[in-house]
């Protein structure tokens, strides 16, 4: 069973640094709703629309339709539309469930632009759909302006779902209120391996309740059941209102696919009935590219280069260097082998990194990884799931890669670096320096952790002594899987003045408290 979202009656736009149509803001479905594919009508976009890598000059512009569709976008400086210029977007058919992405050229630098998405039907252009409207920033051609921008992941994970009792993810309405440049989001986007129920029981008595659709009740193995994995999230009022508002920039970990998944590997659940790692791999990739507008994906699998690494460049103040910590990596093991194999990034994408960062210009260069660097993530009694295995040693296994990569950034005097993570369901920062280290060939650096948005929390990790971290601040729950209405959920931003160049990182909780707070100076190879 799929659903739908209702559209609610248009409204009145409302304004917040540009125009968010009301029909973008729709209201959460029940359980039962129509089904996605109804053959009479008009075409729909019920399920909102969304931006992703964004720059000062261009961005991807992503909407589904309820039925093959031709997709036509119109953007323009104001929300009257005078002026509107006209895009003609793809066909959208089964071959995508019916989603398809658009990509917008030419964009005036540091300029709002106010954008409207129209489905036709592809036999007669004059049956239109109700036109559903968003709008964005472009990144700024000069630093004046500055950059600001959130980050956090893990949503809909360890059972808890969208609760329509506690107003479904309300985290991303705080966020769409902060009024970023732009949404980082670090990985496990969905839970393709955590099946939902109905109702869980709380330590205290209450109770959370699920909307739970088919495709989120068991776990995924089908393309079509990872597709319904990306598409609930969509089901939540405030993913679609957000969506029209932030432009996002997005990368996958292992919750995509399997819980620590990692390539060649074969299962052992019962649950499954693929047992190839590679082949869920496969289908999660490819509804990943139909359900978010990512520059180097596309959901027909031509003219794009197919990877999810790729730089996001910001203007002259930011890069972002989004990893792919899943698709490269060696098998999970005790880590501790003496050479480096694949490591974690696999040779090929480390050497892109590091041509990438030698050829950046940006004042900051923000490093998107998917899973921290000096925190012990174990899988299972033995094996180990990130870089570090708690060995506080010289390095060995996946450390050797991070190593190579940190020694180079010392050496090539690459300034500007700093490290953003989710996957862990707490919200931490550390500092590592040489002083305290075991391997000291690189510059001082900041890691800063935060998540989940919208799952469950979970205690501190243990730190790794490697490369010297400090963990000066956390904040994480006492035990293991707290549910979202009994812990908040975290969120980090990134404030980049334009004037100084200074970088301000603040760790959120929902609720609008900022519980910590980091200024970094721009031009330096370690601080």
């Amino acid at each position: 069973m799929s659903q739908t979202p209702q559209s609610s009656p248009p409204a009145r736009r409302s304004v917040l640094r540009g125009t968010v149509a009301a029909s973008a803001a729709l209201a959460l479905p029940a359980v039962g709703a129509a089904p996605a594919l109804a053959l009479s009508g008009r075409p729909r976009a019920a399920w909102g629309v969304q931006t992703g890598d964004v720059t000062a000059t261009s961005g991807l512009l992503w909407v589904r339709s309820d039925r093959p569709a031709r997709m036509i976008v119109e953007t323009s400086a104001t929300g009257s539309f005078r002026r509107a210029r006209r895009w003609h977007g793809p066909l959208l058919g089964p071959g995508t469930d019916f989603t398809g992405t658009t990509a917008l050229r030419g964009l005036p630098a540091g300029r709002q632009v106010h954008y409207r998405v129209t489905l036709a039907d592809p036999d007669d252009d004059r049956r239109t759909g109700e036109a559903v409207y968003g709008t964005f920033r472009t990144a700024p051609a000069n630093r004046r302006r500055g950059v600001r921008f959130l980050w956090s992941g893990d949503i809909a994970g360890q059972g808890w779902g969208i609760n329509p009792d506690i107003g479904g993810y309300r985290a991303y309405e705080e966020i769409r209120r902060l009024d970023p440049d732009f949404f980082l989001c670090s990985g496990d986007t969905v839970y393709a391996d955590g099946p939902l129920v109905p109702s869980v029981t709380l330590p205290d008595g209450r109770v959370w309740r699920n909307v739970v659709t088919q495709e989120k009740s068991k776990v995924a193995e089908t393309l079509d059941e990872y597709r319904g994995n990306f598409r609930y999230n969509l089901l939540d009022e405030n993913v679609r209102r957000f969506n029209a508002q932030v432009p996002t920039i997005v990368q996958w970990d292992d919750h995509e696919v399997r819980n620590n998944w990692y390539p060649g590997q074969i299962l052992d659940d019962a649950r499954y009935t693929e047992k190839d790692v590679d082949v869920l791999a496969r289908r999660s990739m490819r509804a990943f590219a139909e359900y978010f507008p990512v520059s180097t994906l596309s959901a027909s699998g031509h003219g794009t280069e197919g990877r999810m690494h790729r730089v996001v460049r910001h203007g002259p103040l930011l890069d972002v260097f989004v990893l792919d910590m899943r698709t490269y990596r060696d098998a999970n093991s005790p880590n501790r082998r003496a050479d480096e194999g694949e490591g974690i990034l696999g040779a090929a994408q480390l050497a892109w990194l590091k041509r990438e960062l030698d050829r950046s210009n940006a004042v900051w260069k923000v490093i998107a990884a998917d899973m921290p660097l000096g925190l012990v993530v174990p899988d299972g009694s033995a094996n180990f799931e990130a870089v570090a295995q708690g060995d506080p040693g010289a390095p060995l296994g996946r450390e050797l890669q991070i190593a190579e990569l940190l020694r180079h950034i010392k050496h090539r005097r690459i300034t500007g670096t700093v490290w953003l993570t989710a996957d862990v369901h707490y919200t931490s920062a550390q500092h590592y320096a040489p002083e305290r280290a075991a391997f000291k060939d690189f510059a001082p650096f900041w890691e800063f952790v935060s998540g989940p948005l919208a799952a469950g929390g979970f205690p501190a990790n243990a730190l790794d002594g490697t490369f010297g971290p400090d963990r000066v601040f956390v904040r994480a729950p006492q035990r293991a899987n707290v549910s979202p209405m009994e812990s908040p959920q975290y969120f980090g931003e990134v404030d980049i003045d334009g004037d100084s160049g200074e970088l301000t990182v603040r760790l959120r909780a929902e609720g609008g408290t900022v519980l910590f707070a980091k200024t970094l100076q721009p031009g330096r190879v370690g601080q």
